[in-house]
């Protein structure tokens, strides 16, 4: 890492409201911090990158990724949820050995950054040994990314033997993972991801807030997004469980009643608008987020179905938001005047706010001083980068991680000039190719059909999460 590096003549798109968008500036890092920010800074002792004509942003921020599927790219392409459940969950996880999970993270991890994704929050519901919860840290570890490794109490399937007898040893592993990986500060910091509510007793669950709160790690829980299942919300907040420390993942079947008590706790919430939308799990909720006072977040959720990229979440996202809040006009014969939401809106969706879900906003997120330099430089030879009249317009609207020229985290350099630094991308993409083969084939050993989604879908999942609530 150099010492210091000056990013010298680009529009900054800072994030910051005190700062805000500036035309022609600089920023200046100092051992991986952000010191100085401004037009034509008076520096003369640091290296130069020149970023004349180029947009510098911060970093993307991720708040749900499933980062070990990598090697089962666009598999969930005509799938519904309950076909990625049994397919994925049930059938691919089981599958993985912790090579492939190790590859898959690094791989995954490699891929946000190239998009310029700096900090991912890792929602790891494939450790099903203790050997796989080491592969997953590690692969995240080798990337170089910041991440929150929420570490998953989830069983492979329930037609795969178990490796854990019962949920204390679990909870050991977690334990043992949380002392070995995480007694200091570094980039990937601890979370809980706590398994599906209702799948497991409700004193399982609660075992395992209590403990992700023991270590200070964050809570991270899908919620709300099987329509005829009950969320398991209630029997959190009625149990006090709620807190400010806690994501909730796509939340699409909460009535109005749960929004209230979810803000009131200033719990967060994280939208998966790709896989939501094509997988018919509901409205995203960004209208709920504004009507209750809660800060959207966005996530890729799995490249098992959907794009890498937060860049591709924000378009999406935004397209939708308009499109929700305006359709009773065009219903009505009239004309939209305006629109509802703006290209800085959903940046602030995919960066501020994202930290600050992520527990990291006193660290990343924005352009500011004594901020960590994790910065995304977005430009070059492109043609759709040229002209760049609007800054937030051309991130949302224009940019594909192809355009991401220079990525920083911690003041490093992990891409230059479009190129990922330190990484033999070719070998790692055979090796995937690889990997993915032998995972599949293996699936197809196991017998049965692929994705084996019974006619019942949900049904006897319900009656499990039912029972499973009450006790």
């Amino acid at each position: 890492m150099t010492a210091r590096l000056l990013l010298r003549g680009a529009r900054l798109v800072t994030m910051d409201p005190a700062i805000g968008v500036v035309p022609r500036g600089d920023v200046l890092i100092q051992d991986g911090t952000i010191t100085a920010v401004g037009p034509e800074l008076d520096v003369t002792d640091a290296e130069v990158l020149d970023v004349t004509g180029h947009v510098v942003a911060p970093g993307m921020v991720d708040t749900h990724r499933h980062t070990w599927q990598t090697q089962a790219r666009a598999i969930c392409a005509d799938w519904s949820l309950a076909d990625y459940f049994y397919g994925i969950r049930l059938a691919v996880s089981p599958a993985y050995t912790a090579a492939d999970v190790h590859l898959g993270n690094k791989l995954g991890a490699l891929e946000a950054l190239n998009a310029g994704v700096t900090t991912i929050l890792d929602f790891s519901h494939c450790n099903n040994t203790p050997e796989h919860s080491d592969a997953a840290v590690t692969g995240l570890l080798d990337s170089g990314v910041r991440a929150r490794f929420c570490y998953g109490f989830f069983e492979s399937s329930p037609f795969a033997p178990p490796h854990f007898a019962d949920h204390t040893e679990r909870v050991r592993d977690f334990e043992r993972i949380a002392a070995t990986y995480f007694s200091g500060a570094g980039r990937v910091t601890l979370g809980v991801a706590l398994n599906e509510l209702g799948l497991v007793p409700f004193s399982h669950t609660r075992t395992e807030i209590e403990v992700a709160r023991a270590h200070g790690a964050l809570v991270a829980t899908h919620m709300a997004c099987v329509w005829q299942m009950p969320s398991g919300f209630d029997e959190i907040a009625d149990a006090g469980l709620l807190g400010p420390d806690m994501v909730h993942i796509h939340c699409n079947t909460l009535r109005d009643d749960q929004w209230r008590r979810l803000a009131d706790a200033g719990s967060k919430v994280s939208i998966s608008v790709e896989t939501e939308t094509n997988m018919g799990m509901g409205r995203p909720v960004f209208q709920k987020c504004a009507e209750f006072g809660v800060k959207p977040t966005l996530s890729c959720d799995v490249v098992s179905l959907n794009s890498g990229d937060v860049i591709t979440q924000a378009r999406f996202g935004l397209a939708f938001k308009r499109w929700a809040e305006t359709e009773h006009l065009n219903l009505a014969g009239k004309d939209v005047e305006k629109v509802t939401a703006t290209a800085l809106d959903a940046l602030e969706w995919a960066t501020a706010n994202g930290a600050e879900a992520c527990g990291l906003g006193d660290q990343v997120g924005t352009i500011a001083v004594g901020k960590k330099a994790d910065l995304m430089v977005v430009g070059g030879s492109g043609v759709s980068q040229h002209p760049i009249v609007d800054g937030p317009g051309t991130l949302i609207y224009q940019t594909t991680p192809s355009d991401v020229r220079h990525v920083l985290v911690d003041g490093e350099l992990v891409k230059r000039d479009g190129v990922l630094v330190g990484h033999d991308l070719p070998k790692l993409l055979a090796e995937a190719d690889e990997s993915a083969a032998r995972v599949l084939e293996r699936v197809r050993a196991a017998g049965g059909r692929f994705p084996a989604t019974p006619t019942e879908g949900f049904d006897d999942v319900t009656a499990l999460a039912l029972a499973n609530l009450a006790s």
